[in-house]
């Protein structure tokens, strides 16, 4: 199925794996792209290091082209763009919208770049700025949301900008990606999705909490670091929505210390990243290290399995996702259903 997506990108099916922090490896990235997708490293969890090791772990693994999901406004988003330049990497996708002058870096590299936005003037901004396509996610989305639903985003921006759309929240079969053609998209976006596949690294349990949740199981708190964000609904989330500003605090800051551990980074560069989460957002001080709390809370879960510990971003589809096929069967079975929704539609009445 050819659209604008697999033209831009070289992949055959306008599908992508988002870019998940401890959850999109190279064992899934791969294993999406051999499928006919575009896969994506989320490296925001990574050390820049990691960052390369990964990039050539995946390409000893797959021929296809595959991205890599970066926070813009890193400390150290210099380094790791360079690392997309100097391996060859097909795409740089952005979780927040990267500057007019680090797209002009990628883009004269040959790199195709793909912001991630929530809202049609942010749309409008990073096309204007020379992205050659956007990911539009809508509120049904997993981990950090907005408030507006993908079917009344989606069109918006479609009518707003002159590149590739790519419908993301709420997408998980054949179905969605014919509807979201419909609007105007060039593909779809699915986290969730391919989250729950048997190539992903997600532990036993956890997978297994997915799957037995229902739409109501999955919410959207502030709890976890000040910014709406799409869980699902576990004790620990609860806990962390009773807990007072002087408790809260105090977990953050243990866990933002066991970041700075894992990730590399300094105690500057932390409240750095915690502070561009702030601008604009009125966050308080104690939010600023929440933020840096979250990949800690996330990893407990995604990477030890711990259910108790740890938190469990989640689109609205985890409560009608309940099996764990491989991505290369994910992939083929949701064309399968997009050729026979597609059939269906323009056959005669």
């Amino acid at each position: 199925m050819e659209t604008a997506l697999t033209r831009l990108v070289g992949v055959r099916c306008p599908i992508v794996q988002s870019g998940m922090g401890w959850v999109a490896g190279p064992r899934l990235v791969s294993a999406a792209a051999n499928a006919g997708a575009l896969g994506v490293l989320g490296s925001a969890t990574m050390t820049v290091d990691g960052l390369r090791e990964a990039v050539r772990e995946v390409r000893s693994r797959t021929d296809a082209p595959f991205g890599v999901n970066l926070r813009a406004d890193a400390a150290d988003a210099g380094d790791r763009v360079r690392i997309l330049i100097d391996e060859g990497v097909r795409v740089a996708s952005f979780a927040l919208a990267p500057s007019r002058e680090l797209i002009a870096v990628l883009k004269e590299a040959g790199v195709v770049v793909i912001p991630s936005v929530g809202a049609r003037r942010h749309a409008e901004k990073v096309a204007a700025w020379g992205a050659d396509a956007v990911v539009v996610q809508g509120g049904e989305g997993g981990g950090h949301t907005g408030e507006v639903a993908t079917t009344v985003l989606l069109p918006q921006v479609v009518d707003a900008v002159d590149v590739p759309v790519v419908a993301a929240g709420g997408f998980f079969d054949g179905r969605g990606l014919v509807a979201a053609l419909a609007y105007g998209a060039a593909g779809v976006a699915m986290g969730t999705r391919f989250l729950l596949t048997s190539d992903s690294t997600v532990p036993d349990a956890v997978k297994a909490r997915y799957l037995a949740a229902t739409v109501r199981d999955v919410t959207v708190t502030r709890a976890v670091d000040g910014l709406p964000h799409r869980l699902l609904r576990t004790d620990l989330v609860a806990v962390l929505e009773d807990a007072g500003r002087v408790r809260a605090l105090l977990h953050a800051v243990r866990r933002a210390a066991g970041f700075r551990r894992l990730s590399g980074l300094t105690w500057r560069q932390l409240v750095h990243d915690g502070l561009a989460l702030r601008h604009g957002k009125e966050l308080s001080w104690s939010q600023v290290l929440l933020a840096a709390n979250t990949p800690m809370l996330l990893r407990s879960a995604m990477v030890d399995g711990r259910t108790d510990l740890g938190v469990m971003a989640a689109g609205q589809v985890a409560g009608v996702i309940d099996d764990l096929p491989s991505c290369a069967e994910l992939v083929e079975r949701i064309m399968r259903e997009a050729e026979a929704t597609r059939d269906r539609l323009t056959a005669p009445r």
